[in-house]
């Protein structure tokens, strides 16, 4: 018998992402934690910024499939 592996594919984990960032944003803006909300927003935003220097984009080529 085959084991049958599933994954969750690419789109269905970004929305289940979004889906739980936006819960924690609005329990947060509803218990009125706007300084935690402001910390975070300042975190998510360097590792963003982070993400992006460091990435390799000069040797991504368009015949590598994905």
């Amino acid at each position: 018998m085959a084991k049958k592996e599933q994954k969750i594919s690419r789109r269905k984990l970004a929305l289940l992402w979004a889906v739980l960032v936006g819960i924690v944003v609005g329990v947060l803006i509803y218990f009125e934690q706007i300084s935690v909300l402001y910390v975070l927003a300042t975190f998510s935003l360097t590792a963003l910024l982070l993400v992006v220097a460091f990435a390799d984009l000069e040797n991504i080529g368009f015949d590598q499939g994905e």
